[in-house]
């Protein structure tokens, strides 16, 4: 069973890939930074950017599952 996910790139992250999001299609469960691999296998994952799947924060490690929403962002600074 395949199951689908949207990505969503924010800020400089979507300047950088061109792309605002995409979807990835995967047979099992994925941490977040495979999900960065699988969709920018030519691109390592930059240091310290923030991910979420579905509006929540969560750490590289954490798994999708079909239907989730990940997002990728570049921390956010204050001034």
């Amino acid at each position: 069973m395949f199951m689908s996910i949207k990505v969503r790139y924010f800020a400089s992250l979507k300047e950088r890939l061109g792309c605002s999001e995409s979807h990835l299609d995967f047979a099992e469960g994925l941490t977040v930074q495979a999900v960065w691999q699988q969709l920018n296998p030519d691109l390592s994952l930059p240091n310290n950017i923030l991910a979420a799947v579905n509006m929540d924060y969560v750490g590289l490690d954490a798994i999708v599952a079909d239907g989730d929403e990940v997002a990728f962002f570049p921390p956010v600074t204050g001034g």
